[in-house]
Formats: C-alpha cells, structure tokens, sequence
C-alpha cells in the first residue's frame, strides 16, 4: 500500500467515530473505496493486520450501512468487496444512516413529549424549547432531503454558490435596514 493510501486509511479510522463507526470500519471503508479493484477479506485484514473475524464484522457493518457490496469473481472462492458507489452515493448513504439511527428517534421523542399537556410552568416552557428544537431538525430534514435528491451536479453547483448566496443574503438586509 502507497503512503498516501496509508495515511488516507488511517485517517479515515479516526473520523469513523465521527462518521458514526469505530476506527477499524472506518479504515476498512478507505481501504476499499481507495482500491481500484475488488478486494478480498483477507487483503483487508493483512493489509490493516487485523484479525479475520474483526474484519468480517467490520464488513458487515459496512453493508449495513449499504457502503460496501459482495462482489463474485467467478472461479474464486474467497469473498470480494467493492465501494457500492461513488463518493456522492456514498456520502448520502451516511447521510441517510445517520439521520435514521440519530434524528429519527429523537423527533419521534420530541413529538411524544410535545403531545403531553405541560402540568407546570416550567414544563411549559421546557415544551416551548422543545418545540423550537423539533422545528430546527424538521427544517434541516427537509432542507437536506432536497439536497439530496439533487444530482451531484447541481449540488456541486449549489455548494460553490454557497458563498456568494450568504454575500448576497447580506446585501439584501443591508438594503432593508437602509430603507427603515
């Protein structure tokens, strides 16, 4: 393995806990994605020097998350993976993973807790907050579900507009503070 691809893998194992996996999935997930061509398990664990069996779950969790897919090379008998798609598919996999293992269930909870009838004060003013925190991660759900049904293309395109969308979010209110 090249240096580069050495210092890719490993780096991808300290953000996989970031990414919502631990450090072996995460260098198992570079591994494969910077490989130009099938990879079997075993070249995983011999190249990370990982035991089989570590390496084995590191891949099924992979597939859980719908990152890496078998991949059959006929006369073979050892098992191959391969990324299951392009970086951008990729990245709306996690995306999507991480909004069903970590947002999902806390707006279903919000929404339970904005269903009782507050009994004090404070537990009104605790709902108050509560809602606005509902509000918040309902308008990013939706804000990054319409990203993500974007092309790459147009959300490349949308993303070097980022900046100069806020520059001219910022003229606008200064128009409107000078017409006051």
């Amino acid at each position: 393995m090249s240096s580069i691809t050495m210092s890719a893998v490993m780096h991808f194992g300290e953000m996989g806990s970031r990414w919502g996996f631990n450090r072996t999935v995460g260098q198992i997930l570079a591994l494969i994605v910077l490989n130009d061509k099938p990879i079997s398990a075993q070249e995983i664990a011999d190249t990370l020097s990982i035991s089989r069996g570590n390496t084995s779950m590191g891949l099924k969790e992979l597939q859980s998350w719908r990152l890496v897919k078998l991949h059959i090379i006929p006369g073979e008998r050892k098992e191959f993976f391969v990324a299951a798609g392009d970086i951008w598919t990729l990245a709306n996999r996690v995306l999507e993973e991480r909004k069903k293992r970590e947002i999902d269930p806390t707006l279903s909870l919000l929404r339970d807790l904005l269903l009782d009838s507050p009994s004090t004060d404070k537990d009104k003013l605790a709902q108050d907050k509560l809602c606005e925190i509902h509000d918040l991660l309902e308008s990013v759900t939706r804000w990054s579900e319409e990203l993500q049904r974007m092309g790459p293309d147009k959300l490349l395109t949308l993303m070097k507009l980022g900046a100069g969308v806020g520059k001219v979010l910022e003229f606008k209110d200064k128009l409107k503070i000078g017409n006051k």
